[in-house]
């Protein structure tokens, strides 16, 4: 079977899934079943079918794994929504549609990823702006204490999530020039020119710690660019000196920037009297939910969301708290069937990333894949209480139009590196890549 029939088998999985799962929640709430849950799973089957067709005419040796398993947390995600709230289910599947447009409007613009070594520094610039964007006076806006938003008019995005496209992209082009100057000598010291990058990314990290208080895109970002370095230079040096930066410079803030030793104090001790009910009630709740659960679920509608008399059991459970719902609804194993879906997602990015026969193509597969994995970790880490709550999406699964869009974007750029390195292969008689 040929890779792209391999694609197309796989996206009938995820489409079954919208089916069931919309009929388990109708079953759940009203012991009724509507026709409309197969026209859900039939418009759900014809994007995907769409975007196939897309790849298989643009990008014909792309990995033929990545779309379809994109496809299947993203119809995870929808069947999740669709359970909370109806409304939020529809508009989170316009938005798919829309992140589906731009994955295919970036696959036609951008025919060589190696264009945008071109415009590294504007790109770079643009990332910038963008981090800084949810400060400015008059679009900024505040969300649950971190500045992570921009409203412009009647539409209000997230641009961390674009941003850290930029960043990588940025990141990737300057490495892949660079690489050999980090490499130089054994036990040599580079000079400020050239650990400028690793100093700038640092500087940002702790902006975005204190400034915009986000505490879960600043590890996002800077363990991105540890990865990158780590595959640029080979050095377990620069990760470990990276971390003592990152780690040094938290700490300081923790200790002397209140709302950063606020949060920190809430994941502690989010059970102590006086912090369960106030800042600690969402993190104490996403535990109850998870340990409720047990190994398979309440199953698909049964959750108590909210209380009899006004108010929410478990707080932002189609954003933050959505893998705990997942948890609480499907139990462990559901929990890490989602969690294995993103490490295959992984697992074919580093393939990429290894397959990539340019310098700048796999630094670029490595570090948006290493951002995706960071995000899955950040936010699924922070649910089970392993680091602090922050409010990173968990990918294709939250609701929120800039994650979905950006990481539509994300895995275009990724399928257009594997088209190139997989063509590569072809030529060079490495027929057995799969």
């Amino acid at each position: 079977m040929s890779a792209r029939w391999r694609e197309l088998s796989g996206l009938i999985p995820a489409s079954l899934l919208v089916t069931a799962g919309f009929t388990s929640v109708l079953i759940a709430r009203s012991e009724e079943v509507e026709t409309a849950t197969v026209t859900y799973g039939a418009f759900f089957l014809a994007c995907c079918v769409f975007g196939h067709l897309f790849i298989r005419a643009r990008l014909p040796d792309a990995d033929p794994y990545l779309f379809p398993l994109v496809a299947l947390l993203a119809a995870f995600g929808l069947v999740v929504i669709y359970r909370i709230d109806v409304e939020l289910a529809r508009e989170q599947a316009q938005w798919f549609v829309i992140g589906l447009i731009l994955f295919c409007a970036t696959i036609v613009l951008l025919r060589d990823h190696r264009a945008l070594e071109r415009y590294r520094y504007t790109i770079a610039a643009l990332g910038i702006v963008l981090l800084l964007a949810p400060r400015l006076p008059g679009i900024g806006e505040q969300v649950n204490g971190a500045f992570l938003a921009v409203r412009l008019g009647p539409i209000q995005f997230q641009p961390a999530e674009f941003a850290k496209l930029a960043i990588i992209i940025f990141l990737a082009s300057y490495l892949n020039d660079t690489r050999d100057v980090l490499m130089r000598g054994r036990f040599a010291v580079p000079s400020i020119k050239h650990l400028g990058p690793l100093l700038v990314v640092w500087g940002l990290a702790m902006v975005m710690l204190v400034f915009i208080r986000d505490l879960g895109s600043s590890l996002m970002f800077f363990g991105g660019f540890l990865a990158l370095i780590y595959v640029a230079t080979a050095r377990l040096s620069f990760v470990l000196v990276g971390l003592l930066m990152f780690f040094g410079g938290a700490t300081f803030f923790a200790n002397s920037v209140s709302h950063v030793r606020e949060r920190i104090d809430v994941w502690s001790e989010p059970f102590a009297p006086d912090v369960v009910n106030k800042e600690g009630y969402q993190i104490a709740q996403s535990l109850f939910a998870q340990a409720d659960g047990g190994l398979f679920g309440q199953g698909f509608g049964q959750a108590l969301l909210d209380l009899p008399g006004g108010g929410t059991i478990l707080p932002a459970a189609h954003t933050d708290l959505i893998y705990a719902l997942i948890t609480n609804e499907l139990g462990l194993f559901g929990a890490c069937a989602v969690l294995l879906i993103c490490l295959l997602i992984v697992a074919r990015g580093f393939k990429t990333a290894l397959l990539a026969g340019d310098g700048f193509g796999k630094l670029l597969a490595a570090g948006l894949t290493a951002v995706f994995a960071l995000q899955v970790f950040v936010i699924v880490g922070g649910v089970i209480k392993l680091i602090p709550l922050t409010g990173v999406t968990l990918p294709f699964i939250s609701y929120g139009g800039s994650s979905i869009v950006a990481n539509f974007v994300l895995l275009a750029l990724l399928l257009i590196v594997s088209d190139h390195a997989r063509k590569s292969s072809v030529r060079m008689g490495d027929r057995g890549v799969v």
